[in-house]
């Protein structure tokens, strides 16, 4: 089969195609035909520890397919099935998937979109539901919501009845975003947002921060959170991986500052959060309320364009590449 690998060297991560035997399912595990797979930004950045120097490793990390093989110990699943879920390797023609990180494709969800949605949204219901606890009326406010994970934590914080605020340094993707129910879009890449974000909450501060930019615009964000409130870190496109913290801030308004990242975590604890996810956003997805703004699909033969797309910053969402037979 052919599959995708990718290597650190000289401080940036190469792509190659390779003719490889295809992957047997262990316990476990299931044996996936691939159909689409998705981009993620911090895969392919040399020093966020999914990639290190050294030997090359399989690409990818979301994908959608077909079941074409069960492993032993796993229930619930059979041959031709439809599935989507995080799994290594899912820039490949097959690709081995945790089956507890398997989930069942509604009929309505074409492979593409079925692509943009495991890793991506598990990651927002992370950080707004499971340890950001946003409720409905609340305000979130997004640092460089143009991307992937941004996208997707307006379209949840929406569905949970949330009020969000955005920064992009694009006006033309801020303006596409309010179409999809971006309460305020703020045009800055600097750390400048404080005193629109506190005029807009009528004084008080957001009540959740996701920061997908990093350090530089750290100490704002923290400047523009509400009593009790809430800042997640899940990236540091800016490769600025220090700020300062206002000690007395983050003491006399109660905040909570937490970090999410699948990096660390154990097979058995990144498993955990797939079945409240399938709980809280699946019958949005099943029913269209959520669908994933996806800026393109490439054919299989061009994942380096489709990459150089997502490394110009022009892309408003996710970006899509599809093997034979993709779509519904």
């Amino acid at each position: 089969m052919r599959s995708y690998f990718m290597q650190g060297v000289d401080g940036r991560a190469t792509l190659e195609c390779r003719d490889v035997e295809a992957p047997t399912p262990g316990s476990g595990q299931l044996l996936v035909k691939m159909r689409a797979a998705s981009l993620n930004r911090g895969e392919l950045i040399v020093g966020h520890g999914l990639l290190k120097p050294g030997a090359a490793k399989p690409a990818g990390m979301e994908g959608a397919g077909e079941i074409v093989a069960i492993g032993p110990g796993v229930n619930g699943f059979s041959t031709g099935d439809r599935v989507m879920g995080r799994c290594p390797g899912a820039f490949s023609e097959f690709a081995v998937m945790d089956a507890r990180e398997a989930i069942a494709m509604p009929p309505s969800l074409s492979f593409e979109d079925a692509a943009a949605i495991p890793l991506t949204f598990l990651v927002v219901h992370d950080m707004l539901v499971l340890q950001g606890h946003l409720k409905a009326g609340e305000w979130l406010l997004v640092t460089g919501i143009s991307s992937g994970v941004g996208v997707a934590s307006l379209q949840l914080a929406k569905e949970m009845g949330a009020k969000v605020i955005g920064t992009s340094g694009s006006a033309e993707k801020i303006q596409r975003l309010k179409a999809h129910g971006l309460d305020l879009g703020l045009v800055t890449r600097a750390a400048d947002f404080h005193d629109a974000v506190i005029q807009a909450t009528g004084g008080k501060g957001v009540n959740l921060v996701v920061n997908t930019v990093g350090g530089s615009l750290f100490a704002e964000c923290v400047r523009s959170m509400a009593f009790e409130g809430r800042l997640a870190t899940v990236g540091y496109v800016d490769n600025t991986l220090e700020a300062k913290i206002d000690i007395q801030a983050l003491h006399s308004k109660r905040l909570t500052l937490f970090g999410v990242s699948n990096k660390l975590r154990t097979p058995e604890q990144r498993a955990s959060g797939v079945a409240p996810f399938v709980r809280d956003a699946m019958s949005a997805i099943a029913a269209g309320r959520i669908k994933p703004i996806i800026d393109g699909v490439y054919p299989f033969d061009e994942l380096p364009a489709a990459r150089a797309r997502m490394e110009s910053n022009a892309h408003l969402g996710k970006i899509v590449v599809t093997m034979a037979g993709g779509s519904k």
